[in-house]
């Protein structure tokens, strides 16, 4: 077996060159090389192409780089969570290109496995395919990807062995797996470095061959920004709270099911495991449970995809984000929980952008939306100023076309029957005439 090199972080950080494209592991702060990064942010690199889930938070992670001026260009998905990374982009500092969640793993794995690019139907007929090459495939649009590669990557790492083995931790591969199979130059930040022949075979998730360099970093709580505790004290309002509770007698005992943020976490809360429901989430892990109750976070438990430290239930496994999407778009999500900006007669969501609004990334909003057997979204029936968000025709960027099949808000329940928008229900407290008076949208009421 090859012995990789062990450095130091400085020496890593030397090896990123001024125009280099750096590929970034880890969902927010979970999974994250910090220590590379921080080393790369005293150095004098820069324009540097950031390719990564998202740009870390404010002055943590990717977000040393970008306060710094070293960040030419961001690729990836989510950048609302920092909000130096929104500015940065809306005031035309740096440029950016945003690529849903699913659609950024599923191009790393295809760079490095030396495929060209891929067809996926995710984001087809939204603002992300425009001016992207689309194909009829069995009667659904496609969008055409090209594979994704950098110069290096930096990626995080529980347990390395000599040889460059790795193992992540719980829900620490995300996008580290897919990532130390796309660059020329790969180098694992890790806790900790065995001797050879110590890891069992049957355990490692990256072979050795993927990896060139090793370096030894101990996390911190400090170094996991927001992910480092669970936050207490949630006030929920009544209104809110029985959205969730409608969209949970839509869950069947089995299903697979994922949770958008907003609305949706709260059903999370409701769930039992009398209800038999297994909670999917996007960064890689399937049995999602509560959220711990000692007040623990990321050092001691797994992440969910709203960077919540979660405990995981009896059954529980992680896998890395090209597999959960794959999980997506394979059609073995039963149902995705969403929330909504617009909902319209034609069944399109829109709920990743506003424009002027500080919003800057579509997650995996675009993948579930179009690979989930059943699309819920859940929403206040108006905006701020008292207009429809239950519209004609959806206004703001398109999400997806033509997949919501229940819609429920505050006030009612929508369904979409021989493709009309259908009213079957009134919330608790409100009444068919104020329904009517406060949607935009037709609909047909079929009230029980």
């Amino acid at each position: 077996m090859k012995t990789v090199p062990q450095i130091t972080t400085e020496q890593a950080a030397a090896l990123v060159k001024d125009g280099d494209t750096l590929l970034q592991g880890g969902f927010g702060m979970t999974g994250n090389p910090v220590h590379l990064m921080d080393a790369l942010s005293k150095t004098e690199t820069k324009n540097i192409t950031f390719i990564g889930n998202n740009v870390g938070e404010a002055g943590i992670g990717g977000g040393r780089l970008l306060r710094n001026g070293q960040l030419k260009k961001m690729i990836g998905s989510f950048f609302t969570s920092n909000p130096e990374a929104v500015k940065a982009a809306q005031d035309g500092i740096v440029e950016y290109e945003l690529i849903p969640q699913g659609t950024l793993a599923e191009a790393l794995r295809a760079g490095g496995a030396g495929i060209g690019g891929f067809y996926t139907p995710t984001a087809a007929g939204t603002p992300i395919a425009e001016g992207k090459e689309t194909k009829i495939i069995d009667g659904v649009e496609q969008v055409f990807v090209k594979g994704i590669r950098g110069n290096v990557a930096f990626i995080r790492a529980w347990k390395a062995d000599t040889a460059g083995n790795l193992i992540y931790r719980m829900t620490e591969q995300n996008f580290n797996r897919a990532m130390a199979t796309a660059a020329d130059l790969v180098i694992a930040e890790v806790e900790e470095i065995v001797p050879e022949g110590t890891l069992d075979p049957n355990y490692i998730h990256t072979p050795g061959c993927y990896i060139d360099y090793l370096v030894q970093a101990t996390l911190t709580l400090e170094d996991l920004g927001s992910s480092a505790s669970v936050s207490k004290g949630k006030k929920v309002s009544e209104d809110r709270m029985n959205m969730a509770k409608r969209a949970l007698q839509e869950l069947k005992e089995g299903d697979v099911v994922n949770l958008g943020i907003g609305i949706p976490t709260l059903v999370a809360d409701l769930i039992t495991p009398e209800h038999g429901v297994i909670l999917h989430t996007e960064n890689g892990m399937l049995g999602v449970g509560p959220e711990p109750v000692d007040g623990g976070g990321a050092m001691n438990y797994p992440v969910n995809a709203g960077k919540i430290p979660v405990t995981a239930v009896p059954g529980s496994s992680y896998f890395d984000s090209t597999d959960s999407f794959a999980m997506i778009r394979g059609k073995h999500v039963d149902v995705a929980v969403m929330g909504g900006l617009e909902v319209d007669e034609h069944a399109n969501l829109a709920n990743w952008a506003v424009p002027g609004q500080p919003l800057l990334g579509v997650g995996g909003a675009m993948d579930l939306a179009s690979g989930a057997k059943t699309l819920i979204i859940t929403m206040n029936h108006n905006n701020r100023d008292g207009s429809s968000k239950i519209v004609p025709t959806c206004t703001l960027p398109l999400t997806t076309l033509g997949s919501v099949d229940m819609v429920i808000t505050e006030l009612a329940v929508f369904k979409y029957i021989d493709d009309k928008l259908t009213l079957i229900e009134l919330m608790p407290g409100a009444t068919l005439d104020e329904v009517r008076e406060r949607t935009e949208a037709k609909f047909v009421e079929q009230l029980a």
